[in-house]
C-alpha cells in the first residue's frame, strides 16, 4: 500500500516555490527548496496579487507582513492612448472583496517568502547555488542530482517522497517531459519595465492601463511608505516590434530608453506625464512578452509541474504571480486529502489544469484588456461620448467574464 506523503523536493525558490513549501509544511511534509542562484537578493519590479491570491497569504499568517510591503491597490481604471478614460473599477477591499489586492515590488514579496519559509522549515531547507540537473523516479519517489550552474560542479543527489518543479518558464523538468517543445511563444510584442520614484497620480493608490494592444503602457505605485504627495511607481511599456524574440541570455537586460521612449513621446495625459516617468528612470529592461502553448498534463508519476513551469501566461490581469499561489495552495490541499502523492498529484492536476489553460488562452485575446482593443478599433481619433464607442453593458461583460475565469469573482470568492 503506497504511504503518505513525508518528504517533497521544489526546485525553483521564486514565489510559486516558496508559498508551495509554506503549503505543505502546514500539511506536515517536510520540505526542502531547491534555488538555482547563490543569493536570493531583492530584484525586480512590481506585480500584482489579486484577492483569492491574499486569501491564501492570510490563511499562512502573512497578512500584517503583506501590508507593510505592499500598496492597498484602490482601482483600476483602462484609458486610450490619449488618456480619455474607458473603464474604471474600484479593486481590493474597496470592491467589497474581504481581501486587498495588493501591488508589491516582487523582491520584496520574495524575500518576504523567503524569510518565511527559513522560520517555519529552518535555515537549513532552503538550498541555494543548486540547479536542478538531472531527476529520476525510483520504487520510493524521486532521485535528483544538482550542479552548481556556474561552475558545473556536481553538488550530488537528493531524495524524496515527491518532487515539484517551480523553476519557471525555462523549466529544466518540463523540458524533461516535453523535449521537443521548442522555446516559449513570442507574441511579437516588447516590454520595457521600470521603477522610479514620482508624482503619486490620481488617487495615489490606482493601477492604469492606457492605449491598445500594438502599444500600451502600465503604471501602479507599489511602496505604502511613500507619502506627501510621492510614489515609487512600477511602469510598463509595450510595444509590437517587427524583431524576432531576442535569445534567452538576453532576456530582462539593461537597455537603452531611446529604443522605445519615443513612441510614448506625446503620451502626456494631464494626470499622468509617460516620457517624463521614462526619462527619470535609472535603469529600464526588456523582455518579451512571451507564454507556452497548455499541455495536456502536468504530473508524471511523483513528479509535478507548478507555476510558470506549467502554466506561464502573458502578464495580462494581474495573473501570474496570483495563479502560481492558487496552484500551491491547490496542492497543499491534494497532499493533505490523499493518501499517498501520486493520487494526490493528479488530483492538484485535476483542479488547476484547465482553468489555467482557459486564462493562458484568454490572455492571449488581451483578456479584460480587450475593451481598449475594441475603443481603438472603433474611434481611433478618440472619442466625445464613450458609450458611443462601446456600451456599458459590453464593459462590463468583457472585464466580469475574466474575473470568473481567472477565479476572482467577488461574490464566489467571498464565500470561501
Amino acid at each position: 500500500m503506497a504511504e503518505a506523503v513525508k518528504t517533497a523536493m521544489i526546485a525553483g525558490g521564486g514565489i510559486g516555490g516558496l508559498v508551495t513549501a509554506l503549503k505543505l509544511h502546514e500539511t506536515g511534509v517536510k520540505v526542502r527548496v531547491f534555488e538555482r542562484v547563490e543569493n536570493i537578493r531583492e530584484l525586480g519590479v512590481g506585480i500584482n496579487l489579486l484577492p483569492h491570491a491574499v486569501r491564501i497569504l492570510t490563511e499562512l499568517g502573512l497578512a500584517e507582513k503583506l501590508e507593510e510591503t505592499g500598496l492597498p491597490t484602490a482601482e483600476l481604471s483602462y484609458f486610450n492612448k490619449y488618456g480619455q478614460q474607458i473603464w474604471q473599477e474600484p479593486r481590493g477591499l474597496h470592491a467589497g472583496y474581504r481581501w486587498p489586492q495588493y501591488s508589491i515590488h516582487r523582491g520584496r514579496l520574495q524575500m518576504l517568502l523567503l524569510d518565511a519559509a527559513k522560520a517555519r522549515l529552518g535555515e537549513e531547507a532552503v538550498l541555494t547555488g543548486h540547479q536542478l540537473d538531472s531527476f529520476e523516479q525510483t520504487d520510493t519517489g524521486v532521485k535528483a542530482y544538482f550542479m552548481n550552474k556556474k561552475t558545473g560542479e556536481s553538488l550530488g543527489a537528493h531524495q524524496a517522497d515527491i518532487m515539484i518543479a517551480a523553476d519557471g518558464i525555462h523549466s529544466t523538468v518540463r523540458k524533461h517531459f516535453y523535449p521537443n517543445e521548442g522555446d516559449p511563444v513570442f507574441s511579437g510584442r516588447m516590454l520595457w519595465r521600470g521603477l522610479t520614484e514620482a508624482p503619486a497620480f490620481l488617487t495615489g493608490k490606482s493601477m492604469i492601463m492606457a492605449g491598445y494592444q500594438d502599444q500600451k503602457f502600465v503604471a501602479y505605485p507599489v511602496d505604502p511608505k511613500y507619502t506627501d504627495g510621492r510614489s515609487l511607481v512600477n511602469w510598463i511599456a509595450e510595444r509590437s516590434v517587427e524583431e524576432e524574440v531576442p535569445s534567452r541570455a538576453d532576456w530582462n537586460q539593461k537597455i537603452d530608453k531611446q529604443k522605445f521612449a519615443p513612441y510614448f513621446a506625446n503620451w502626456d495625459f494631464g494626470w499622468l506625464h509617460v516620457p517624463e516617468l521614462i526619462e527619470t528612470t535609472d535603469a529600464v529592461y526588456e523582455f518579451p512578452m512571451v507564454d507556452r502553448d497548455p499541455v495536456d498534463q502536468w504530473t508524471f508519476g511523483n513528479v509535478t509541474l507548478l507555476g510558470d513551469a506549467a502554466h506561464p501566461m502573458y502578464p495580462i490581469g494581474s495573473n501570474g504571480a496570483s495563479q502560481a499561489i492558487l496552484d500551491a495552495d491547490a496542492l497543499g490541499r491534494a497532499i493533505a486529502e490523499h493518501d499517498s502523492g501520486k493520487p494526490a498529484l493528479k488530483a492538484y492536476e485535476a483542479e488547476r489544469l484547465e482553468p489555467t489553460a482557459t486564462i493562458v488562452k484568454s490572455n492571449r485575446k488581451n483578456g479584460p484588456e480587450h475593451v481598449m482593443q475594441i475603443v481603438e478599433e472603433r474611434a481611433p481619433q478618440g472619442f466625445e461620448a464613450l458609450y458611443d464607442v462601446i456600451s456599458k453593458g459590453e464593459l462590463e461583460s468583457i472585464t466580469g467574464s475574466y474575473k470568473k475565469i481567472a477565479g476572482f469573482d467577488r461574490e464566489e470568492l467571498n464565500l470561501k
